[in-house]
């Protein structure tokens, strides 16, 4: 059986984000709360990594995530901050593609 998955937009993800934060009297961290949700995250991807690609294999007693859900973990927790800040991240990301597009054009050697 083929499990489909949705694609989403970063709009749809910014929504559904925010209606599962909303639900709760807390609702967004600070966004220096944030910062440091953002470093462990990627702290724990560094480690996955690590673990799948690198010499340090996972011990029988550790839990198995993968990198897929640690990159879905880094998504929620920056959508998150986009949230708490106001920011499109559609407009985020299109202003960083335009400068890396711009300005590393001819870094590399082209296929």
């Amino acid at each position: 059986m083929v499990i489909l998955k949705p694609n989403f937009t970063t709009q749809e993800i910014q929504v559904r984000v925010d209606q599962y934060i909303s639900q709760f009297k807390e609702g967004y961290f600070t966004p220096l709360a944030m910062m440091a949700r953002l470093t462990e995250e990627a702290g724990e991807l560094a480690r996955e990594i690590n673990h799948y690609y690198g010499e340090k294999p996972k011990k029988s007693s550790e839990a198995e995530n993968t990198v897929e859900d640690e990159l879905g973990d880094l998504l929620f927790v920056i959508t998150c901050l986009a949230n708490s800040l106001d920011i499109d991240l559609s407009d985020s990301f299109n202003r960083s593609m335009t400068k890396f597009e711009t300005r590393d054009k001819d870094r590399w050697t082209k296929k």
